[in-house]
């Protein structure tokens, strides 16, 4: 066999491993059901705002500054809601994808420049937070989890859910009894995926999921 055989089976080999990998996540995403709730994104336009100028001509907009230093502006289609800051920056919520946030964000600034605000076309965008649910389709013993898996909070008297933090990748759940849980922390969807399928595996190790 010459080299160029074998060069050519490992990246088949290699090609093929990464495809599994993909299908395997796939499957576990679809088994359990996942589901993006929100996304967070923020946004670095590298422009000082006036916020008292801003409230006073965009009839969507919140300011409060006796209560909170920035300004609501929220955004129809796709529907979100953004914070922004006299520093520049614009956080944004309510997507359920990043590419509706940068949307949301976009239109966010051509409203600014519609102002008349000369908003630098530098805008750096990246995710901070992403929330996602699934549902185990399993009944959970909180109880036993919280004896046998260690980085748990629980006390059912105040709220029903248990809170477990995962080192690697580092994301906190909120796990409850009915198998439904949250996930929050993640900065990408696969991010979210691989959270759960850990989840899943340490709770099959200690006997809570079958």
């Amino acid at each position: 066999m010459t080299g160029k055989n074998v060069a050519g089976d490992a990246e088949i080999k290699k090609k093929s491993v990464a495809e599994d990998a993909g299908i395997k996540k796939k499957i576990v995403a679809e088994d359990a059901g996942i589901k993006i709730q929100n996304i967070v994104v923020s946004a670095n336009t590298h422009t000082k705002f006036s916020l008292e100028m801003l409230a006073s001509n965009l009839d969507e907009a919140e300011y409060e500054p006796e209560s909170f230093p920035g300004l609501v502006y929220r955004v129809k289609d796709p529907k979100a809601s953004t914070l922004v800051f006299t520093t520049g920056k614009i956080i944004c919520s309510g997507s359920k994808s990043f590419a509706d946030a940068k949307t949301a964000i976009k239109k966010t600034v051509e409203t600014f420049r519609g102002l008349g605000i000369d908003v630098s076309h530098k805008v750096d965008v990246e995710i901070v937070n992403i929330v996602g649910t699934a549902d185990l389709k399993s009944k959970l013993d909180l109880n036993k989890i919280v004896f046998e898996l260690g980085e748990c909070e629980y006390e059912p008297e105040q709220f029903p859910g248990l809170v477990y933090r995962l080192d690697d990748p580092k994301v906190v759940f909120l796990i409850f009894n009915s198998g439904k849980i949250v996930c929050t922390g993640a900065k990408s969807e696969e991010i979210v995926a691989r959270s759960i399928e850990r989840l899943r595996g340490k709770l099959k190790g200690i006997g809570a999921l079958k």
